[in-house]
């Protein structure tokens, strides 16, 4: 029986040492096998951590939005033959990431699945936000037309009035203006939203603050990988 290893990368430009644990680095540079979303960026991020064997000379399969139902079963095949690792693209697979098709039909079969400890910008922004740990929701990308995505704001704000929840949600780093615009006109003045950005990088930003107080210093955040956090209180 082989394992499928669920192997975390960097979220941001930064030193795999503070992010990754010793003993992860070391099962990752055991495995020589991975499914990846992209092989350029799986290269280069096993190269930084010092893989100990040719990059070149490392098996990979491609799993990404794209992978159709019907391929999987050949990506089932190649984790067969040896130990495989799962990269995903930037933090854990399998959150926000097409690798969970492949995890639930492990499980399917009886096989082997093993998370390793790394970094998940969606948990660590929860950590830091000061909002509701105890429920929240990831609710990944909102539409991207203008009308549906604040009404789905509205919609999440409402809902986290109601179950006093947090909402969690992402979105494309060259659209963050836009999305950071949508919720000041959609929310209400007293909603609390942190905004997590380069989350374990040079410029990580981490702040909560209500919608009033946002509107007087907004952050330039195009082109940064951020996570949005919304809480609204009564």
């Amino acid at each position: 029986m082989t394992t499928l290893y669920l192997v975390p990368t960097l979220l941001a430009d930064c030193s795999f040492h503070n992010v990754l644990p010793k003993n992860v680095v070391e099962v990752i540079h055991g495995i020589n096998q991975f499914i990846a979303e992209d092989v350029r960026s799986a290269r280069r991020f096993l190269s930084k951590i010092g893989h100990p064997k040719r990059i070149e000379s490392l098996k990979f399969h491609v799993l990404n939005k794209y992978t159709k139902e019907s391929e999987l079963e050949e990506i089932l095949s190649f984790i067969s033959e040896e130990d495989t690792g799962l990269l995903s693209e930037a933090g854990v697979p399998g959150v926000a990431d097409p690798g969970a098709d492949i995890i639930r039909l492990m499980h399917e079969r009886e096989e082997k699945v093993v998370p390793l400890v790394g970094p998940s910008s969606i948990l660590m922004a929860l950590m830091a936000s000061g909002l509701n740990g105890q429920s929240f929701a990831f609710v990944g990308y909102l539409p991207i037309k203008t009308n549906e995505r604040r009404e789905r704001l509205r919609i999440l704000e409402k809902r986290s009035l109601e179950e006093k929840q947090t909402q969690i949600f992402i979105e494309t780093p060259y659209r963050n203006t836009q999305l950071i615009n949508d919720i000041m006109i959609s929310c209400r003045l007293s909603t609390f939203l942190t905004i997590a950005a380069d989350i374990t990088g040079e410029k990580e930003f981490i702040k909560t603050k209500t919608i009033k107080m946002w509107k007087k210093n907004l952050p330039e955040l195009n082109k940064i990988p951020a996570v949005f956090l919304l809480q609204a209180f009564k």
